[in-house]
């Protein structure tokens, strides 16, 4: 799922890199305001203000877009990240794997696979 995030500081992330996000928790199914990205490819930690760990919804994406701009306010970064779901990512896997599977049987039957029985050998004349 795409995400955009607008934080007020200036913190370029290139396209294709992956993120960690660190957001204030507001409530159980809510993040807030986001405190700190950690670019994960480059090692740089961008960190806009401290916050108890116990107060923040750590979570991975992947940088789609990024966008720094000089506001009257200061620096902006609009960062476009697509979502990184583990349990999501793991069921397209096996998807995948369970059509190449099957693309795999319907070609081996196409060609004659071990379900066709071998010609018999003719009669030998010495």
């Amino acid at each position: 799922m795409e995400t955009t995030l607008v934080i007020a500081a200036s913190a370029p992330v290139p396209r294709g890199n992956r993120v960690e996000i660190v957001q204030v928790r507001r409530d159980e199914t809510d993040a807030g305001e986001v405190v700190a990205v950690h670019d994960l490819d480059r090692g740089i930690r961008y960190r806009l203000r401290e916050v108890p760990r116990e107060r923040v919804v750590v979570w991975r994406a992947q940088v789609r877009d990024c966008t720094v701009a000089d506001t009257v306010r200061g620096p902006e970064t609009t960062l476009v990240v697509l979502s990184a779901d583990p349990a999501g990512d793991a069921e397209q896997a096996l998807m995948d794997a369970d059509a190449a599977a099957a693309a795999a049987k319907a070609e081996s039957d196409r060609w004659g696979g071990a379900d066709s029985r071998p010609a018999e050998a003719p009669e030998r004349f010495w």
